[in-house]
């Protein structure tokens, strides 16, 4: 599902028009970014946990040449599916 389709998908579920629905979602991703920027945890129970993370620097190989190669320390989101989420 693509930005359009969960716009669609998120007008015919509720009585908005696609344009409200579409500022809707801007609002919850912009929200949703300043929260992580700030270290917050992010939870919808019955869908799952969104965290900030820090990885550590580590040694990698190129997969083409099997070179070593360092890979920095990095922030990065981490999501966590609620066992409520069944597929």
């Amino acid at each position: 599902m693509n930005k359009a389709q969960l716009i669609d998908a998120i007008a015919s579920k509720t009585s908005m028009t696609k344009a409200d629905s579409g500022k809707a979602l801007g609002a919850l991703t912009d929200s949703l970014t300043s929260a992580l920027k700030k270290g917050e945890r992010i939870s919808f129970p019955g869908f799952g946990t969104f965290s900030v993370v820090q990885r550590k620097a580590r040694t990698g190989r190129n997969p083409r040449t099997g070179e070593t190669i360092a890979i920095k320390a990095k922030t990065v989101v981490k999501f966590k599916p609620s066992s409520k989420l069944a597929l």
